[in-house]
């Protein structure tokens, strides 16, 4: 998957060194994108309040000779030892520079540019224990990143560190699309809610991705890359300092999910004010089996151990994950450079990939395992599943998956009497359709080492696990021991009731997806998918990668209409919206969310059974968070373009300039004359244009437009 196509060039630019002594001080130390338009510099210094006392390490960043973020002060706070934050000297500095470019076929783009010039300040304390720190800074044309490096010394071996203390001082007022979380223990299952940056407390938990408007511009992403046995970043607001962001780490929780039993449906989250900012399908187990459900507890009741001070365990040397900031003048760059986060993560430790295969999936739970006409009884049954493979035939579709219930609870060796698993796979084999299995993580974490060589034997194709909710430490370490034996199987992964991406698909190409996401099913329980939810998360969540939306929806109704419902759900907004989703979100495994008689005798249904999951170019042709987006991808010589707006109906300009020289055949999928009524509705028609066009499209009220673009013989 990722072989080099050209070589990295590494360029020693110098270094620099001076003696550790008391009262060496030295000036800013910077360095620049290869464009030059992005600067992050770092400096040793003292600040007034509301900064802490003592000289302390900072960094900045700016964007076009514009200051995005202020003194930004560094630091770790070790349990049972003093902070390592302040009285530094610098002992050595270092500056490189990469210009290479490597190929990812199952991915946004398919040919990544990996070009960044990096400076690596090397301290130490000036007093005993003389504690040696590394900070390594990365200048992109996409972006800035940096990380703490811990090395190999006598003063630091085994470590607890007890916070991580990296701030985020934006220079001015800005705005935020923020993912308000009540904990740590979460499935980053929420909207993300504009709202001004000093709105985040110092007590608040806050989820990345962070999309960041200053006003002007430019736009800012904050995420984190290379999560790797660490915990994952949160961040929160730094009291007395305005605009300021302090990070979070999540801590291992004090409960034992496994020692309870069942799973609720559904959950209210409240934030501080008791406001529902989520329904949470979901994912914590809470009850014995038989007892039934059960809201949840208050959060505050939640306890952390074996204590909040002891969040990443190490040993020197020790390398923490990236801290990233994507920037750009328009929220749609963001998107087209989310490929950074794959950039800074470690490459893939998969010698053949050959057998991962990205595609649709049919998929029995959406619907509630519905099937109309049929000469049997739906439901978790090998009939029901022998149906949906037959339909992803017929279509085309690379898969089916089979979810939850198919096995006794928590013991995925069995199968349930209703299920003939050996049957329905070769049936998915005669036919050219793969299967993949829900399974919950508790049971993946106790029969991994004899259910993956089982599956293997089976033949299933893949694995989605669900219901983790945490990025502790412990955690990301799990899930990189899944994705690690997973492949050792030839099985693909999706992970569910997830923490959001940090580059782990580059590593182990086999994690084709996560969830991670507030998404369509959430239009089972509640009205919370709405349409403008739906155009804020290319802004937002998708920055950090590929989300398991579940779209497909061909039940399809108005604000007005809409009801939530378990069997044959709808979804909010326009037929056309769902058929856009494939090209605008990132999902190089995708769900055809709807039952098999939903897409009988609509033309429309061809859109999916063509768009592909993997693309070799992406371009972001217009958009504003929580307002509308456009997204055009490239595959092969075939361009697919997806547009949807909020519930506010738009008309927009589509410009065709990205493509070549010649005449293109366009084949439209637009919101029908009555879709503001009819939601339904769809028309379909075809055009010749040309890179000089410019098409005007008109969207309904939380409608979409897609296209196909095709070379005419013209």
């Amino acid at each position: 998957m990722f072989r080099r196509i050209c070589f990295a060039v590494i360029f020693a630019l110098g270094a620099v060194w001076s003696a550790a002594v008391p009262g060496f001080a030295s000036g800013p130390l910077s360095i620049t994108s290869p464009d030059g338009n992005i600067a992050i510099s770092f400096e040793l210094k003292s600040k007034p309040q509301p900064y802490l006392p003592g000289e302390r390490a900072y960094y900045q960043v700016s964007y076009k000779g514009r200051q995005v973020l202020g003194d930004s002060p560094l630091g770790l706070d070790f349990r049972g030892e003093k902070a390592l934050d302040q009285d530094f000297a610098i002992v050595g500095s270092n500056r490189q520079s990469q210009e290479s470019t490597w190929e990812n076929p199952l991915g946004a783009k398919r040919h990544v540019p990996d070009r960044y010039n990096q400076l690596t300040v090397s301290l130490v304390e000036r007093n005993a224990p003389r504690r040696r720190l590394d900070l390594i800074f990365r200048a992109y044309n996409e972006g800035v990143a940096f990380r703490y490096f811990l090395p190999k010394q006598d003063a630091l071996d085994l470590f607890v560190i007890s916070a991580e203390n990296t701030g985020f001082y934006f220079n001015q007022d800005a705005s935020a699309y923020a993912l308000r979380l009540n904990c740590f223990n979460t499935a980053y299952e929420g909207h993300f809610d504009k709202m001004h940056l000093d709105q985040i407390k110092p007590e608040s938990i806050v989820g990345l991705p962070l999309l960041v408007e200053i006003p002007h511009g430019p736009w800012v992403g904050l995420l984190e890359a290379d999560l790797t046995d660490y915990a994952g970043m949160y961040v929160g607001g730094v009291a007395g300092a305005p605009n300021a962001l302090v990070s979070k780490l999540a801590p291992v929780p004090s409960y034992d999910p496994a020692a309870m039993g069942t799973y609720v449906d559904a959950v209210r989250v409240e934030d501080e004010l008791g406001s529902t900012v989520g329904l949470v399908h979901q994912k914590l187990l809470l009850s014995p089996p038989g007892k039934g459900q059960q809201l949840l507890p208050p959060l505050s009741s939640w306890g952390y151990g074996p204590g909040s001070e002891d969040i990443v365990v190490g040993k020197t040397p020790k390398a923490t994950p990236w801290r990233v900031l994507l920037i750009n003048s328009r929220p749609g760059g963001l998107i087209e450079s989310n490929y950074v986060v794959l950039n800074l993560s470690h490459p893939s430790v998969l010698p053949d990939i050959s057998w991962i295969q990205p595609g649709k999936a049919a998929w029995d739970w959406w619907s509630g395992r519905l099937a109309k006409n049929v000469n049997f009884e739906p439901g978790m049954n090998t009939a029901t599943m022998m149906h949906y493979i037959d339909f992803a035939a017929e279509h085309h579709i690379e898969y089916m998956l089979i979810d939850s219930n198919w096995s006794p609870f928590n013991d995925i060796t069995r199968t349930i009497p209703e299920i003939d698993m050996p049957a329905i796979i070769a049936h998915g084999r005669s036919k050219g359709v793969k299967v993949l299995l829900w399974m919950m993580w508790t049971a993946v974490r106790e029969q991994v080492d004899m259910a993956f060589p089982l599956f293997e034997k089976w033949g299933v194709a893949g694995v989605k696990i669900d219901f983790m909710d945490r990025d502790d430490q412990e955690m990301v370490n799990w899930y990189e021991e899944i994705a690690r034996k997973a492949a050792e199987h030839h099985l693909v992964v999706d992970f569910h009731g997830a923490f959001k991406p940090t580059g782990l698909r580059r590593t182990y190409p086999n994690v084709l997806i996560r969830e991670g996401v507030m998404g369509l099913e959430y239009n089972k329980a509640g009205y919370l998918a709405t349409p403008e939810h739906a155009v804020t998360l290319p802004f937002t969540r998708m920055l950090a990668g590929p989300m398991d939306y579940t779209p497909g929806s061909f039940h399809n109704a108005t604000r007005d209409q809409f009801k939530p419902k378990n069997i044959e759900p709808s979804s909010q907004g326009t037929r056309a919206q769902q058929l856009a989703m494939y090209v605008a979100y990132e999902m190089p495994l995708a769900m055809v969310a709807d039952d098999p008689e939903a897409y009988e005798g609509q033309p429309e249904f061809e859109f999916i059974e063509k768009v592909p999951t993997v693309w070799d170019d992406t371009k972001v042709l217009n958009g504003e968070p929580a307002q509308y987006v456009t997204i055009a991808r490239q595959h092969g010589d075939v361009w697919y373009i997806g547009s949807m707006t909020n519930w506010d109906a738009r008309d927009l300009e589509i410009p065709l300039s990205f493509l070549g020289q010649g005449k293109y055949q366009v084949q439209i999928f637009a919101d029908g004359p009555d879709a503001d009524k009819t939601p339904t509705s769809v028309s379909v028609s075809k055009k010749i244009v040309s890179g000089n066009d410019t098409l005007k499209v008109h969207l309904a009220p939380g409608g979409g437009w897609a296209a196909i673009i095709t070379r005419s013989g013209q």
